[in-house]
């Protein structure tokens, strides 16, 4: 697709990924907005950026409808999606309750189904549109204490396909992006960013791959890549 002019919404988009992408897609001449659900950190990232702020949490169905108005109001329409919130908790299996599966699922799972289903009203409509789903390597692989985010995020690799299936008569093109261990903010109990380390992953080569697999012509898509760092354990 051609980036320029293009809308886009990027959700969890105050910082890390969300920040390195939608600073990567402005700089290629789309129009983004970024939500998030702290209003100082979101406007900050817009400011600096070049995004659109809408403060908004995809846990709640009522802020993903004010969400989707105001693309209308401030894009004037709709090409691309990119499901990037999500949050993440780390428990042994016998420490679980049933409040952590609906707070990660709440935002990684039924949050990223309903701006799907709001994105594909539209792209259906229109006969064209593009959703990126930002998953993890836990969604091909668990591991200990990962009992929550890993179903999750398999849930979410698991309606990818479905909607991949779903969507493609209509011209639209479902990917997945499964990145490995990034310096962000990601799992951090004071949400600030990760120093970034030489054999460690960056926002930057998520937001790289994302802009890389839009960039492909409309005639062909990629439908699920995973990054790695090349080498994590070097010194």
């Amino acid at each position: 697709m051609k980036l320029s002019d293009s809308r886009i919404i990027i959700t969890g988009g105050s910082s890390g990924i969300g920040y390195a992408t939608a600073k990567y897609l402005v700089e290629k001449g789309a129009k983004v907005l970024i939500t998030g659900r702290d209003k100082e950190k979101l406007e900050k990232a817009a400011n600096e950026t070049g995004a659109v702020a809408v403060v908004a949490d995809v846990a709640k169905e009522e802020d993903i409808e004010y969400t989707f108005q105001q693309v209308k109001e401030k894009l004037g329409g709709l090409d691309v999606l990119i499901n990037n919130a999500g949050i993440g908790r780390r428990k042994s299996l016998d420490e679980l309750s049933l409040q952590d599966f609906e707070e990660i699922f709440r935002v990684n799972v039924y949050g990223a189904a309903l701006m799907a289903k709001n994105a594909a009203q539209i792209f259906k409509e229109q006969n064209y549109g593009h959703i990126i789903n930002i998953a993890s390597t836990a969604a091909k692989k668990g591991y200990a204490n990962g009992t929550v985010y890993s179903s999750s995020k398999f849930a979410l690799r698991g309606m990818t396909e479905c909607w991949q299936a779903e969507l493609r008569p209509h011209n639209v093109r479902v990917m997945l992006v499964n990145p490995s261990e990034v310096t962000t903010a990601f799992g951090q109990p004071d949400r600030k960013e990760r120093p970034e380390q030489a054999n460690k992953l960056r926002s930057e080569e998520i937001a790289h791959t994302i802009v890389a697999a839009l960039e492909m012509d409309d005639r062909g898509f990629i439908p699920e890549v995973t990054v790695f760092a090349t080498n994590p354990f070097k010194n």
